[in-house]
């Protein structure tokens, strides 16, 4: 019987499209999304779902894999075939979607539930079943013209669930120490509980007749050869969480993945699990190997990862590309040659717009935060304990220059081949005018850390920085004199087009423009987001990013702004654009997207956590609260959260499993990344 994983992560690899509208992703490829199920009906046919409504088809193997459109930014969590063109997909906001062509078109059904949607079930081109949070389980008899409510008896939330036929079935699930098996023989008209013998939740099933298996949390593997009348755990050899679970249409040989990259693997039904090397650290969350096949099957995980077995997993190929370090800054010389920089001294070029990028050798593992060119061939990179680092050769080779501090440097423009300042923290700034051989510190006037820089000649620019810092000269920096930006916000990026007009951007939505010069500050609509980078065409069009991958274009001198549609919800830390049409965003996880028709289509946001989920904003809850290790998110462990200190600064994201860990006791504010919802207090206790 066929496979389901229904708390799975998937990705593969992009096709080349002809036309590109809006944003698209140049790396990692074919994306950076954490994607959550994968679904192959036969050795070359297969589909990939994952957040902000990803959905991904390969006719090749997943040698090449093409985007479909969705209609939804919801996240998608599951995936089910039942033929080459007839499948669902399930997620966020109770979203199911049905298509009946392969994916060229999907169509929404309606769920008749706002929660999220786990997993989903299909025993035929009629007869399914999606299960997800608080326990909810829908079913249809009509391919989904039609969702009926049953009662499954449980409100934890269910991860997975498999059908053999169109009576019996079985969904899986828990909370932080419940475990919940479920089986029905009726359709699902009644569910009954099974005994499971631990407390652990689970997140993947799959069933052969009346053998099945099911993984969780901390390594547990449990199966039953009675349709669950018992259930036996197995010994993985990990304590690693298993998110999915594939046995191909035997009881014999299967797999299952997790966190840390894990696949094992079994060929004597479970009796023994060996380890497989994955070649990768990223979370797998699906696995799939189509039906009579113990040969060919596929992993899926975070950050894009996509991995393929034509020999059992005895060797498993990355079929994803491209780095996932954090990218911070990104400089293009001309339409075509950029450069990108970020963790561990990272710097990738290319010289085709992007549809390549190269890594180069920084000579470095410090990250790198802020890059500058002023041609094709020289440029500048800057970044932890003071770094500098200078080319003359388009980055064949990069010279470490003598910046005479270990301050974190955080931004660097250049006006000439000769003139720059780079900036950084305590109020740090540095001046050079001759091509970086010396940088004399200049007087900033403020201890502030400094985030962003802008020069629009060699005597006038701006500095922006923690608590609302901005700061001007009009002599080269002999002088800097405080502007007042009207606000106390951090700021974090600056950009000018002219000695009069600019923008500064920061945290809790702060947007300021002048048309002055910055004599005056003018505080515009940002919404409750922080913005970590800004960049101007001209006067009258700009582009801000900033976290849970959102984008917004004014063409209106900032007097409306447009949030474009989103591709990711990895934050989104620096922008550049050459013209009022082709532009670059860089971030978290090795992010590089690209427009070239100024990110149109304007696009269709994430509805309020609140309506996606079932839940106002006020159940958010995190337990336990207070918490020594760290604290998670009841039902929703797998999303991703923003955590804030008291100041308001972003302090870090997490998954709901595992929030503030690693993290100094304190106070902290938590809420959705990327979500204009009203944050949760935590208190984290030794």
């Amino acid at each position: 019987m066929k496979k389901i994983f229904c708390f799975g992560l998937a990705l593969a690899l992009l096709a080349p499209l002809s036309a590109r509208a809006g944003w698209f992703w140049q790396n990692p490829l074919p994306m950076g999304n954490d994607l959550k199920s994968v679904d192959f009906v036969n050795a070359t046919t297969g589909w990939a779902v994952g957040v902000v409504g990803t959905i991904l088809r390969t006719t090749d193997g997943g040698a090449t894999w093409t985007a479909q459109t969705s209609g939804t930014t919801n996240n998608l969590y599951g995936v089910f075939f039942v033929s080459s063109t007839t499948g669902w997909a399930v997620g966020q906001g109770g979203t199911i979607l049905r298509t009946t062509d392969g994916g060229t078109t999907w169509t929404a059904q309606s769920s008749g539930t706002m929660n999220t949607l786990y997993g989903v079930s299909f025993v035929s081109s009629t007869t399914g079943w999606a299960v997800g949070q608080g326990g909810i389980i829908r079913r249809t008899t009509d391919g989904g013209a039609t969702w009926a409510a049953q009662t499954s008896g449980t409100t934890n939330p269910l991860y997975g669930v498999s059908f053999v036929n169109a009576t019996t079935g079985w969904a899986v699930g828990g909370g932080l120490s419940t475990c919940t098996i479920l089986r029905t023989t009726d359709g699902g008209a009644n569910w009954t509980p099974q005994t499971s013998g631990t407390t652990n939740a689970l997140y993947g099933v799959s069933f052969v007749s009346t053998t099945g298996w099911v993984v969780g949390r901390a390594g547990t593997i449990l199966r039953t050869a009675d349709g669950g009348a018992n259930w036996t755990a197995q010994t993985s050899g990990t304590t690693n969480d298993l998110y999915g679970v594939s046995f191909g249409g035997t009881t014999a040989t299967g797999w299952a993945v997790g966190v840390v990259g894990t696949i094992l693997r079994t060929t004597n039904g479970g009796a023994n699990w060996t380890p497989q090397s994955s070649g990768t650290t990223n979370s797998l969350s699906g696995v799939s190997f189509y039906i009579s096949s113990s040969a060919t099957g596929w992993a899926v995980g975070d950050t894009g990862t996509v991995l393929r077995t034509t020999d059992g997993g005895a060797t498993w190929t990355a079929q994803s590309s491209g780095t996932t370090n954090d990218l911070y800054g990104v400089s293009f010389a001309s339409s075509t040659t950029g450069w990108a920089v970020g963790d561990t001294g990272t710097i990738l070029r290319t010289p085709d717009g992007g549809a390549n990028w190269t890594p180069q050798t920084s000579g470095t593992t410090n990250d790198l935060y802020g890059v500058f060119f002023v041609s094709s061939t020289t440029g500048w990179a800057v970044g932890q304990y003071g770094i500098i680092l200078r080319t003359t050769d388009g980055g064949a080779t990069w010279a470490a220059q003598q910046s005479m501090t270990a301050l974190y440097l955080r931004g660097v423009s250049f006006v000439s081949s000769t003139t720059g300042w780079a900036m950084g923290d305590r109020g740090l700034i540095l001046r050079t005018t001759d091509g970086g051989a010396n940088w004399p510190p200049q007087t900033s006037g403020t201890t502030y850390d400094l985030r962003g820089v802008s020069f629009v000649s060699s005597t006038t620019g701006w500095a922006v920085g923690y608590y609302g810092t901005i700061r001007r000269t009009t002599n080269g920096g002999a002088n800097w004199t405080a502007q007042s930006s009207g606000t106390t916000n951090d700021l974090s990026g600056v950009s000018f087009v002219n000695a009069t007009t600019g923008w500064a951007v920061g945290y809790n939505g702060t947007n300021l423009r002048t048309t002055d010069g910055g004599a005056n500050w003018i505080l515009q609509s940002g919404g409750p987001i922080e913005y970590y980078g800004v960049s101007l065409a001209n006067a009258t069009t700009g582009w801000e990013v900033g976290g849970g991958g959102i984008i917004r274009r004014s063409t209106n001198g900032g007097a409306d702004w447009t949030s474009q549609t989103r591709v990711t919800m990895r934050s989104l830390r620096g922008v550049s654009f050459v013209n009022a049409t082709t532009g670059w965003a860089v971030g978290e996880a090795g992010t590089i997207l690209k427009t070239t028709d100024g990110g149109e289509p304007s696009g269709v946001e994430q509805e309020p956590v609140g309506r996606l989920v079932g839940l106002t904003v006020g159940r958010l809850t995190a337990t336990p609260n207070p918490f020594t290790s760290f604290a998670q998110v009841p039902g929703r462990e797998r999303e991703r959260f923003s955590l804030y200190d008291v100041s308001g600064r972003l302090v870090g994201t997490y998954k709901g499993d595992r929030i503030g860990e690693g993290l100094a006791p304190g106070v902290y504010f938590l809420r959705p990344e990327g979500k204009d919802t009203k944050p949760l207090r935590i208190v984290k206790v030794r």
